[in-house]
């Protein structure tokens, strides 16, 4: 009976441990040690610099334009685009610039009113302006069509006149590509020897650098089935202002006479 007692007095002292145990266990509150804090604050600035560039990524985008120059400073660039509107451009030291006609070295200080410029940057949605990584001056090509007044076959270039009634030569080089333009048969390789007087072409190319009358083409069309602008008098002409078409300015095989009423 005795051994009966002391046996059931230890399992009771157990027990009582036991449950002791569980009780302080589910009810104690963890303190927190500076170490885990530190984790904390490092994953909240982690975040927070993850949102802000999520934020600046949706409010600028690769952005760029071609305009003239009307001011120019050490950190911006104001320039007329295309369509007229006023761009104001933030360069910085990673901005990169070029100018195929300068030798040496080429930054903003050398950057011209009135010169026309490409601009890369990246557009920022909120103030409108661009931060320029690359800026290139660059020319743009001249778009010419008139009449041809005059051929020059030993120096390969002819006059034409525009209907502005303004005069320009177009000096031919071995660059120039050539092409004549009919309703049927479209465009057509063509050369310098096709040409004839009193034909319209559309020139693109660029000025001379010394002289601006004189254009350099890259591209001539020839449009042979258009009339030429009866307003524009070619010298030695006898035709009283009226200007026609040769009968065989189509040179694809056919024969057009104009009709003179």
């Amino acid at each position: 009976m005795k051994k009966k007692f002391i046996t059931f007095l230890i399992f009771s002292i157990l027990f009582s441990n036991f449950f002791i145990f569980k009780a302080g266990a589910v009810t104690t509150t963890p303190t927190p040690t500076p170490t885990s804090t530190n984790l904390q604050q490092k994953a909240q600035r982690l975040l927070d610099l993850v949102a802000s560039d999520t934020a600046k990524l949706n409010l600028t985008e690769k952005r760029g334009i071609i305009g003239k120059v009307t001011d120019a400073t050490t950190t911006q660039i104001t320039v007329d685009d295309i369509n007229g509107n006023t761009r104001f451009i933030d360069v910085d030291e990673l901005t990169k610039f070029t100018n195929p006609a300068a030798r040496g070295s080429f930054g903003i200080s050398d950057i011209e009113k009135g010169s026309t410029i490409g601009v890369l940057g990246l557009y920022n949605k909120s103030s409108r302006r661009i931060l320029a990584r690359f800026v290139d001056v660059t020319i743009l090509p001249h778009f010419v069509h008139g009449t041809v007044t005059a051929i020059n076959n030993p120096d390969f270039n002819f006059t034409v006149v525009t209907d502005e009634n303004k005069s320009l030569t177009i000096d031919v080089t071995t660059v120039t590509k050539t092409s004549s333009y009919t309703l049927l048969g479209g465009l057509i390789k063509s050369g310098f020897s096709k040409i004839i007087e009193k034909e319209n072409v559309v020139v693109i190319g660029y000025p001379d650098k010394k002289d601006t009358s004189i254009i350099i083409p890259s591209y001539i069309i020839l449009l042979l089935e258009l009339p030429a602008n009866p307003a524009i008098e070619i010298p030695g002409s006898k035709s009283s202002g009226q200007i026609l078409p040769s009968p065989t300015s189509t040179r694809n095989g056919k024969t057009l006479t104009p009709i003179v009423k």
